[in-house]
């Protein structure tokens, strides 16, 4: 596939982000993460903006993995690429011999890759078969959520994670028509969910399958269960003075972030104390009012970058033993 289309997301601003803390100057060459690989387009600018820095690049999808190879190639003295979910960061840290690192990029939702790939079943907008996995070669796919779980737990995840009001209604028409057949294709079950919403619902947010996609995508990778681990974990592997950015695309990915995030950067000591000691004081300095948006120039230019909400952090206290 081109890589031409493959626009990264905030780049500028994610590069800002961490530049101070890949720019100071240390006896070892600075590392980033990049938890998100995908395409690469990210650590393609890391690097080429950050010449001492040595990048780690984590997917869980071998064809990424194998495309950004291509795309890091010129840089393949400085880049480490390997195979792991991103909530796998200690260990590979731990396996390459790297105690702390500098900076940590994650750039979460679907690559462009995933999505523009007609086979992975991930876009709504062609038929393709109901896969969604974003390691092909491990857990079930969405087709066997949808022909497996019970109604309830379909309810549940499509309350929880595509918010969608219409639940009840999508998954009664789901175990109807699983029953005459089971679900393999999205264009079948993008059709049904056209046809099992009311009008008013129907006129609102875009595509009417978008929330059940992005549900049924979250539950079949274990998305949010595996960031609850991811971003702790990052910021835990941060060396004093080190960033993270995080890009967030739906609310339930950047409540999260905002929750990890506020929990380091506030005190932990009991209230009324006259002086805080030390190992009551935040661990985290926030680097963004809130989630910084996407400027219309960038939307216009990428429209993938619309949802975006992006988050920075600075380390700023080693963790009391």
């Amino acid at each position: 596939m081109s890589q031409t289309r493959h626009v990264p997301v905030m780049l500028q601003r994610c590069l800002d982000l961490l530049a101070p803390a890949l720019q100071a100057p240390g006896p070892q060459a600075p590392v980033v993460v990049d938890c998100t690989l995908g395409l690469g387009g990210h650590s393609e600018a890391l690097l080429a903006a950050f010449p001492s820095v040595r990048l780690i690049g984590l997917d869980r999808d071998k064809e990424a993995l194998r495309l950004s190879g291509g795309r890091l190639a010129p840089y393949a003295d400085r880049a480490t690429l390997v195979h792991a979910v991103y909530d796998e960061l200690p260990e590979v840290l731990d396996r390459l011999g790297i105690p702390k690192v500098q900076g940590v990029l994650f750039d979460l939702g679907v690559s462009s890759m995933q999505l523009d790939e007609a086979d992975r079943g991930f876009a709504y907008a062609q038929d393709a078969p109901l896969d969604m996995r974003m390691d092909q070669t491990t857990g079930i796919g969405a087709a066997e959520v949808l022909n497996t779980y019970p109604p309830g737990e379909l309810v549940r995840i499509l309350r929880a994670y595509g918010e969608e009001k219409q639940a009840k209604r999508i998954v009664s028409a789901i175990v109807r028509e699983r029953e005459k057949e089971p679900f393999s294709n999205s264009a079948r079950l993008v059709e049904l969910i056209r046809d099992s919403l009311p009008q008013a619902a129907k006129r609102t947010g875009g595509n009417p399958a978008k929330r059940t996609f992005q549900a049924l995508r979250i539950e079949v990778n274990g998305e949010l269960t595996v960031l609850e681990r991811a971003i702790p974990a990052a910021v835990q592997s941060l060396a004093v003075g080190g960033r993270i950015a995080v890009l967030s695309y739906h609310s339930l990915e950047d409540r999260l972030v905002k929750q990890v995030f506020a929990a380091g950067a506030a005190t932990t000591a009991p209230p009324g104390l006259p002086v805080v000691p030390e190992r009551y004081q935040p661990r985290l300095k926030l680097l963004t009012r809130g989630a910084e948006l996407p400027t219309e120039e960038e939307v216009a230019e990428n429209r993938r970058a619309a949802p975006a909400r992006l988050r920075g952090a600075q380390r700023i206290r080693e963790e009391e033993r």
